[in-house]
Formats: C-alpha cells, structure tokens, sequence
C-alpha cells in the first residue's frame, strides 16, 4: 500500500536532510535520524554498521549536490515504511555519480520516523 502524501512528504524530508552537509556532519543530527541498529549497503559495494557510518559522514567533505527524483512510499505495516528513489551526486570535479536507493524507516515509540536500513545501487 502507497503511504499516505503527508507521511511520503515528511519521509522524502527525511532523506533530503540526510543529504544536507549540515545534517551529515552531526553525530547527534545523525542520531536523531538513524537507528541504533541501522545498516547499510553503499553504492560503492560496502556494508557500514550505525557506528560505520557515522564516523564515515562526519569525516566527509564536499559540496551539498545531490538531488532525489522518482521518490516512492510504500508502508510494509503500520509502523514500517520503504522508500525508494533514484538519487544523484555531483562531485567537487563535476563529475556525476548515480544510484537507485532504497531505505526502510520504522516510527519508534517516541513518534519519530528513523532509518533502519539502507541501500545504493550504482547505475549509469
């Protein structure tokens, strides 16, 4: 079943903060948004763990240039939702990087939607 616009609307806010600078370079930003037993399978091939990607983003740098399109919902239950995209990264050289991504996020307890898990695709 499609999520209803509101919950599709703030899940697509969600994942374009996760792609924000501002966002990235906050381990108690990341917290906010990322489970404690989140993964991921990055489009470069590589798992990372919570701790993984935290220190990961933290370190990055770069420009804020990425872009969402194709952005979809669909609610696996009442309190776990699949979102799926393609996303685009331009890098400092100009240089494009592509990926199809999908990420799985859970309504916890306390009302806040976090990430459990996600995945990029490298594509053309």
């Amino acid at each position: 079943m499609t999520a209803p616009k509101p919950l599709a609307d703030h899940l697509l806010a969600l994942e374009t903060a996760l792609q924000t600078r501002e966002v990235r370079s906050s381990e108690e930003k990341l917290r906010e948004l990322l489970a404690p037993e989140f993964r991921e399978f990055g489009r470069s091939g590589l798992a990372y763990t919570f701790d993984d990607i935290v220190t990961h983003l933290v370190a990055e740098t770069g420009q804020d240039d990425t872009s969402i399109s194709d952005f979809s919902t669909t609610m696996l239950s009442d309190t776990i939702a699949l979102a799926t995209y393609r996303g685009t990264r331009v890098n400092d050289d100009g240089s494009r990087l592509f990926a199809n991504r999908s990420s799985i996020w859970r309504l916890d307890p306390d009302g806040k939607w976090r990430m459990v898990f996600h995945q990029g695709t490298a594509t053309e």
